[in-house]
């Protein structure tokens, strides 16, 4: 029988005898390549060398035995490897269900998983969350991770009154720093005073002119404030940017009656 080396292509002729007919493993002298004559190739080179010895004088044992070797091998390929017409495709491997596919596993519990598995993501991107579900910013500062949206913050804030003397009326002053931590240069917008009184009831509102137009990263700007004859009953100021909600509350801040 002839066999060809599967690397180089080397071909070699030996007896399909010598080889058996439950296969055996073969190396190429040259190339050193090491592969297995199966059971199927021994048969097919066995019917190839009696076809060349037609003229020959026949071996009625010899041939018996490869008849039924030959049928042996022949049986057992097509039980390993059935014709297509009577081969059963297999299911389908089971598709993932995230959550779902596991089993004992509640809906309710497979959301609180999702969430909580969600919840590193949501954190790093809250200022996007804030912006597009305002509601959130309250729940972020519960659990102490406060967002600024605007990228300002307003820190060291004083409130004083100045009495009325010398003919000049009663003032109450408020100033304080605008620190910007937004990464770029972010617009700074009017800001707002509220007086309210000792019930907290809002008494007077008044402007505070932004200091600059913008604001860049890490700058500071410097704000102040001043209304003459402000409300008797006042005892504390909010501060908030106009178009924003209460931000900074300085209680307990005289307005003259004091």
């Amino acid at each position: 029988m002839l066999i060809v080396c599967p690397s180089c292509a080397s071909e070699y002729r030996i007896e399909s005898g010598k080889v058996g007919m439950e296969g055996r493993s073969v190396r190429c002298a040259a190339c050193r390549e090491t592969w297995f004559i199966s059971p199927a190739d021994v048969l097919a080179g066995h019917e190839a060398e009696l076809a060349e010895r037609e003229g020959a004088e026949p071996d009625p044992v010899a041939d018996a035995a490869w008849q039924e070797a030959a049928a042996t091998v022949r049986a057992a390929s097509e039980t390993s490897d059935p014709s297509p017409a009577r081969r059963r495709v297999p299911p389908p491997p089971p598709r993932a269900t995230g959550w779902r596919g596991i089993p004992g596993l509640s809906p309710s519990l497979a959301v609180g998983l999702t969430l909580l598995a969600a919840l590193p993501l949501i954190c790093l991107a809250r200022t996007s969350v804030v912006r597009t579900v305002p509601q959130s910013a309250a729940l972020f500062a519960r659990v102490g991770l406060p967002v600024n949206v605007r990228g300002i913050e307003i820190r060291d804030v004083v409130a004083f009154s100045n009495p009325a003397e010398d003919g000049r009326p009663a003032e109450l002053v408020i100033e304080g720093d605008l620190v910007g931590v937004a990464r770029t240069d972010v617009p700074v917008s009017t800001l707002s005073v509220e007086i309210r009184d000792a019930a907290g009831r809002a008494l007077r509102t008044f402007p505070v002119a932004a200091p600059r137009a913008v604001l860049g990263a890490a700058e500071t700007a410097r704000f102040r404030g001043s209304l003459v004859s402000p409300p008797a009953a006042g005892r504390a100021v909010v501060l908030r940017f106009a178009d924003a909600q209460p931000v900074r509350d300085v209680p307990r801040v005289g307005t003259g009656s004091d």
